[in-house]
C-alpha cells in the first residue's frame, strides 16, 4: 500500500518553514491526543483544556505511549482554559457580534461572549482573527456545532466543498485506480448547484489531489464528473448540468495552470456513469486515451449530489477498514479539519497533515499572523569570524534577515598586533548599521546571542554574559580568536537596556570524564575543543524531529568541515570528542589529524621544518591541502572522476578514518545501544562521502541522518529561544 503518511510528512518538511499554529477543540479525546504526539514536527498544538486534565487522559487512556514522547508533546503545546482568557473571549465576541449584525441578526455582547466559551467557536474565531492557522474538531462535536460554523465563519471562497481521499489496501483491484488512490469530491456544502459551482468543485478537488500526490506517484490527475440520471433540470445532478459544467472546466484549468504549472497535469471528463468510474469490469474498456491524449484510470470522482458523495465515502470506509482515509475542506483556505466521529488516531494525523501541505503549497503560508499562543521572540545572532561577521535576525524559528559582513585587510589594519577584543566597537557599529538597513533597532529585539569564544571549559547550555566571562575574554584566557568577540559585542549591544545577552555552547564545552583525558605521558592530557555549537544543535534537532528530548538519546555526531570533530552524546551529555583544533581524529581538508607518534617526533627534530611550519602542517596546511593541494572536497571528487587514482585512494582513506573515529566512540555509551549517527558540516553535502561512511558503519546497528552545513546561526537563535520560552534555564558562567 502506498505510504501516504510518510509522503505527506516528507513533502511538508521539504518546505523548511515555520510550523503553523493548530487549535484542537476536543483536547480531551484520547484519539486526538495520541495523534498530537506524532504531529509536533509539523505544527504547534494549542489544546483547549487545562494541562492537568490532559495529563489525566494521557495517564488513564494512553499509557501505551512512551513517557518521553508524552512529555515532549506537553512541552511543545500551549494549554488554554477559555474562561481564563477574558481578553481573547472579548475580542472574539466582538467579531462574532459584528459578523452576525452584518447579516441582520442581533445579539448582545454578553450573549456573544457566552457563545465564545464553546471550544468550537473559540477555536474558529482564533483562526478567523489570525491567532492560529487551523482548527481541528468534529470527532465529538455535532456538525451543527462545529462544521457549519467552520463554513460560515472561515469562508474564503464562494464555492466550498469537502474532498475525501482514500489509499486502498493491496487487496483492492489495481487496474481501477492508479496506486489504489481514489479521491471523492463532495458538493453537499453548497446550497444551490449550478454548472459554475460544479465546475469549480471539480477543478478544486483535482487540484487538491495534485497538491497531495507527487508527480512520480500520480503523473496525471484524471477526474470524472459522474452522472447517473437521464432526467432532471439544471438545478439537479442531471446530465445536462454535468455537460454544461464540463464545458467550463478547460478555462478554469488554464487559470490554475498559470498559477502553478503542476496543475497542467490535470484532466477532467464529464458525463461519466458512476458504474463506469467505479467498476473493475468497466476499467478495461474505459481507461482509454481521452481528448487531451491521456490514457489511464480515473483518480478523482466528482459527485454532483450530496447523497452520492456521502454514500461512496462511507461505502469505501466500511468495505476497506484498513484503507488510509481523510477529508479536506476547500473554500476555507485549508484553515479547518472536520474529523469523522469514528476516526482513528491515524485518520486524525492524515487529516491534519494534508491541509498543512495544501496550506504550504497552495496558500503560500509562511508564519502565523499573530503569536498569541506561541510567542515568536526576536533574536539577533552574531557569529564573528576572522575576516567577516555573520549576523541573522530570527523571529522564533523563522529567519527574517541574514548577512555576512565582510572585513577587508584595510579595515582590520588598525587592529593588527592588538588583542582581538579591540575590534568589538568596529564590528558592533557594522551590526547596528545592518539592523537599521533592515528597519530594526535594539528595541525590536528580545535578546542578543553571540558565538561563544575561548572561555574556560564549561558544560553545554545557554549562558548569560556576565562580568567574569567578559574579563576572561578580554584577557584571552583561552587564547586569541575572533569568536571571543561574540559575547563582547552582544553585551555592548544590550548595554543600557533590559535585554539579555547570551552565548551558547562555546567550542570549549567539556563534559568529559577524567579517565577520557588521561594519556600515557603525565605531562600530556587530552584537551577538549570541538564544534560543540553545531554538534549539540544537531543532536537536539534530531531529538525534536523524533518527538523526544536530547537527554533520552545516545547519538554520535560527526561534524565534517575545515576541521572534523566526532562527538559522543550520551543521554544529554557531551561525553567525548576528538580535539578538532589541535590534531586529533581523521585528517580533514586543512588539518593533519592524528599522526604516528614515532615518525612525527623524528620529523619534528629532523631540521626540515621549523616549529611554526610544523604547527601549520598540523592545522592549516595539512590534510587534503598537503595530500592533494586543495581544501575543497568537490575538487577531490572531480579529480576522481577524471581518473586520478591517488585522489581516489585519499578519498577512501578519509572515509575509512571517519568511519573508524565514529566506531571508536562506542565505549562512551556504557554498553547501551546507539540511537543514531548524524553527519553534518559542509562535507556532509558530498553524497559520495555520506554513502561511503554509511556503508562502513552498518555494524553499529543504527541509522544515519544527514544535516548538511554548519547551522550555527540557527543554533544560536534556538538556544536563546529555549531559555526565553522557559524550556531551559540559563546558566551562569562561573567555572
Amino acid at each position: 500500500m502506498y505510504n501516504i503518511e510518510e509522503s505527506l510528512s516528507d513533502q511538508i518538511l521539504s518546505f523548511k518553514s515555520s510550523r503553523p499554529t493548530v487549535i484542537f477543540t476536543e483536547a480531551l479525546d484520547p484519539r486526538l491526543l495520541e495523534a498530537v504526539c506524532y504531529l509536533t514536527r509539523f505544527l504547534r498544538p494549542v489544546l483547549l483544556a487545562p494541562e492537568k486534565d490532559v495529563r489525566k487522559v494521557f495517564s488513564s487512556e494512553l499509557s501505551h505511549l512512551e513517557k518521553s514522547r508524552i512529555e515532549f508533546t506537553i512541552s511543545e503545546s500551549s494549554f488554554v482554559e477559555i474562561s481564563k482568557n477574558k481578553e481573547l473571549v472579548e475580542e472574539f465576541a466582538a467579531e462574532y457580534q459584528k459578523t452576525l449584525e452584518a447579516e441582520g441578526e442581533k445579539i448582545s455582547h454578553a450573549d456573544a461572549a457566552g457563545k465564545m466559551l464553546d471550544p468550537c467557536l473559540f477555536g474558529i474565531f482564533a483562526v478567523r482573527l489570525g491567532h492560529a492557522d487551523m482548527v481541528v474538531g468534529g470527532s465529538t462535536h455535532e456538525p451543527v456545532t462545529y462544521f457549519r460554523h467552520v463554513l460560515k465563519f472561515l469562508k474564503k471562497k464562494p464555492v466550498q466543498s469537502e474532498t475525501g481521499i482514500f489509499v486502498l489496501p493491496d487487496d483492492h483491484p489495481e487496474n481501477i485506480y492508479s496506486n489504489n488512490i481514489i479521491v471523492f469530491g463532495d458538493v453537499g456544502v453548497n446550497g444551490t448547484m449550478t454548472p459554475e459551482v460544479l465546475a469549480r468543485i471539480a477543478v478544486d478537488t483535482c487540484s487538491i489531489a495534485r497538491n497531495l500526490f507527487p508527480d512520480n506517484v500520480l503523473p496525471r490527475i484524471h477526474g470524472a464528473i459522474v452522472s447517473y440520471s437521464n432526467h432532471g433540470s439544471d438545478e439537479g445532478p442531471s446530465p445536462d448540468l454535468v455537460k454544461k459544467a464540463t464545458k467550463l472546466v478547460p478555462d478554469l484549468l488554464k487559470e490554475y495552470a498559470q498559477e502553478d504549472p503542476r496543475y497542467s497535469t490535470i484532466s477532467i471528463e464529464g458525463e461519466i456513469k458512476a458504474n463506469v468510474a467505479l467498476s473493475e469490469r468497466s476499467a478495461m474498456y474505459y481507461n482509454k486515451e481521452n481528448e487531451d491524449g491521456w490514457k489511464g484510470p480515473t483518480n478523482v470522482i466528482i459527485c454532483p449530489n450530496l447523497d452520492m458523495g456521502n454514500l461512496l465515502y462511507h461505502l469505501y470506509a466500511t468495505r476497506f477498514p484498513d484503507a488510509k482515509k481523510f477529508t479536506i475542506i476547500s473554500g476555507v483556505g485549508f484553515s479547518a479539519v472536520d474529523l469523522a466521529k469514528d476516526c482513528s488516531s491515524e485518520d486524525i494525523r492524515l487529516g491534519v497533515k494534508a491541509p498543512i501541505l495544501n496550506l504550504l503549497q497552495k496558500e503560500g503560508w509562511t508564519k502565523t499572523r499573530r503569536d498569541t499562543f506561541f510567542r515568536r521572540y526576536k533574536v539577533l545572532a552574531i557569529n564573528p569570524g576572522s575576516t567577516s561577521t555573520k549576523v541573522s535576525v530570527y523571529e522564533g524559528d523563522y529567519e527574517l534577515f541574514t548577512e555576512e559582513l565582510q572585513h577587508t585587510a584595510e579595515d582590520l589594519a588598525p587592529y593588527e598586533g592588538k588583542a582581538v577584543a579591540e575590534q568589538f566597537q568596529y564590528r558592533k557599529d557594522m551590526i547596528m548599521e545592518f539592523l537599521s538597513e533592515n528597519g530594526l533597532s535594539i528595541d525590536d529585539l528580545d535578546a542578543v546571542a553571540g558565538r561563544g569564544g575561548l572561555v574556560r571549559p564549561i558544560k553545554h547550555g545557554t549562558y548569560r554574559v556576565n562580568q567574569r566571562m567578559l574579563d576572561d575574554l578580554r584577557a584571552g584566557i583561552g587564547g586569541e580568536h575572533a569568536s571571543n568577540l561574540g559575547a563582547l559585542i552582544a553585551n555592548e549591544m544590550v548595554d543600557g537596556t533590559d535585554l539579555p545577552a547570551f552565548i551558547i555552547d562555546p567550542i570549549v564545552v567539556d563534559e568529559v570524564e577524567e579517565k577520557v583525558k588521561i594519556t600515557g605521558l603525565s605531562e600530556l592530557r587530552r584537551y577538549i575543543i570541538s564544534h560543540s555549537l553545531n554538534q549539540i544543535a544537531s543532536a537536539k534537532r534530531y531529538a525534536e524531529e523524533h518527538e523526544t528530548f536530547y537527554e533520552n538519546l545516545n547519538i554520535i555526531v560527526a561534524h565534517m568541515g575545515g576541521g572534523i570533530s566526532v562527538g559522543a552524546h550520551y543521554k544529554g551529555r557531551y561525553v567525548d570528542v576528538n580535539n578538532a583544533l589541535n590534531g586529533e581524529g581523521p585528517f580533514s581538508p586543512q588539518r593533519s589529524g592524528s599522526l604516528p607518534i614515532g615518525p612525527l617526533i623524528d620529523l619534528c627534530f629532523s631540521g626540515k621544518y621549523s616549529h611554526d611550519e610544523m604547527k601549520k602542517l598540523n592545522k592549516g596546511r595539512g590534510g587534503l591541502i598537503n595530500l592533494l593541494g586543495t581544501n575543497d572536497l568537490r575538487d577531490v571528487e572531480k579529480m576522481i572522476d577524471e581518473g586520478n587514482e591517488f585522489a581516489a585512494l585519499v578519498f577512501d582513506a578519509l572515509v575509512y578514518q571517519m568511519s573508524k573515529e565514529i566506531s571508536s566512540l562506542i565505549p562512551a555509551f556504557n554498553g547501551e545501544a546507539l540511537d543514531q549517527v548524524i553527519l553534518t558540516g559542509g562535507m556532509a553535502r558530498s553524497e559520495k562521502l555520506v554513502e561511503g561512511i554509511t556503508a562502513s558503519i552498518k555494524l553499529l546497528g543504527c541509522g544515519v541522518t544527514v544535516y548538511p552545513g554548519e547551522n550555527e546561526m540557527y543554533a544560536l537563535a534556538k538556544g536563546t529561544v529555549r531559555v526565553l520560552q522557559g524550556k531551559e534555564e540559563a546558566r551562569e558562567y562561573n567555572p
